[in-house]
């Protein structure tokens, strides 16, 4: 082999570092940029140099209400949203090695969201700083579930994976039927919005209700990025590799039960994100999972941000869930990924 030849393989995992690098810092500046445009977006338009000052604190009194007050906090809470299901759709990738695992494919978002909605019914009085910790529990509970139905003297990938479309399944009617057992039309109707995927009128309390959640759980995952990358190698090579397999399936899936629960508590069940996502990611800096969830996690923040922005203004002064409008570009995207698939 010559001198040339050998330093082939570290000069090509350079440039993949630094072609990471630059995704990354595209990406931030991305979500930077799309959440200047989208403040400014409505019926009452705010140019984003205007939007630029307000939030540097020199902008026009005028404006200043309509965007620290009714915009910003909205839309921080979509990209928030987006990032922590983005982020919970690469581990359960990750850990099912399915292209196709998604929280709200595989049980997580259900338990998540029939827990929250449950709570809701059950206990109309109840603070909202309290909801996140219930659909946490419920998206926990959903996967533990899930972990057990599939152990068979171990945890497989498929195994995970079908079953977690079935207690999908089960969770989503089980919310139909509380719903249907409603008597008041507005209480039941508002749940059906909730159903559907919403940021609609969230604001700073909702944001502070999120932002510890995603600022504990996101790192955790960021530092599981060498045990998922591992877990995607096979269990035999994990396993040479010292990774405790089934201890670290668990954590990892409790990680992403966190993220998906607690997004899924402040918006709703935001379909397809998940899936939508880490694909685009994957394809710009490949299958690395230190750089796959940062990138995925801008991404994802990306896309629910801009989503609520065209749920708004689309149809104004409609208001349409963002969830219609996620599943709108999902789900023709979950169709060509299946037919690239099968080819």
């Amino acid at each position: 082999m010559t001198a040339r030849a050998a330093l082939l393989p570290r000069r090509r995992a350079r440039g993949r570092r630094r072609r990471a690098r630059t995704v990354i810092a595209a990406s931030a500046l991305l979500s930077l940029a799309a959440l200047i445009l989208t403040v400014g977006l409505g019926e009452y338009p705010i140019a984003p140099a205007e939007v630029l000052l307000t939030l540097l604190g020199a902008g026009d009194p005028s404006s200043s209400f309509v965007v620290t007050e009714l915009r910003l906090p909205r839309a921080l809470v979509a990209f928030g949203v987006g990032a922590g299901l983005a982020a919970s759709g690469v581990i359960l990738q990750g850990l099912t090695r399915n292209a196709l695992a998604a929280p709200d494919l595989v049980g997580v978002s259900a338990g998540a969201h029939t827990a929250a909605v449950v709570v809701v019914v059950a206990l109309p009085d109840l603070p909202i700083a309290v909801l996140p910790a219930c659909a946490l529990a419920g998206a926990l509970l959903a996967s533990a579930l899930v972990y057990a139905l599939a152990w068979r003297g171990g945890s497989s990938p498929s195994r995970l994976l079908l079953i977690g479309v079935g207690i999908t399944t089960l969770g989503y009617a089980i919310v139909l039927g509380v719903i249907s057992s409603i008597d008041e039309l507005i209480h039941a109707s508002q749940l059906v919005t909730f159903m559907a995927g919403t940021v609609y009128g969230r604001g700073w309390h909702e944001l502070a209700t999120l932002v510890p959640w995603l600022a504990v759980l996101l790192p955790l995952a960021l530092l599981s990025a060498r045990q998922l990358d591992s877990l995607v190698l096979g269990d035999d090579t994990a396993g040479a590799l010292g990774l405790r397999i089934e201890a670290e399936r668990l954590r990892l899936l409790a990680i992403a039960a966190g993220l998906a629960g607690v997004a899924v508590a402040v918006a709703g069940p935001v379909g397809f994100v998940g899936l939508m996502a880490p694909h685009a990611a994957r394809r710009l800096v490949g299958a690395g999972h230190a750089t796959l969830l940062s990138t995925a996690a801008m991404l994802g923040g990306c896309l629910v941000l801009v989503a609520d922005a065209a749920a708004r203004t689309a149809f104004a002064p409609v208001d349409i869930p963002v969830g219609v409008v996620t599943a709108i570009i999902g789900a023709p995207y979950l169709v060509w990924l299946l037919s690239t698939r099968a080819r």
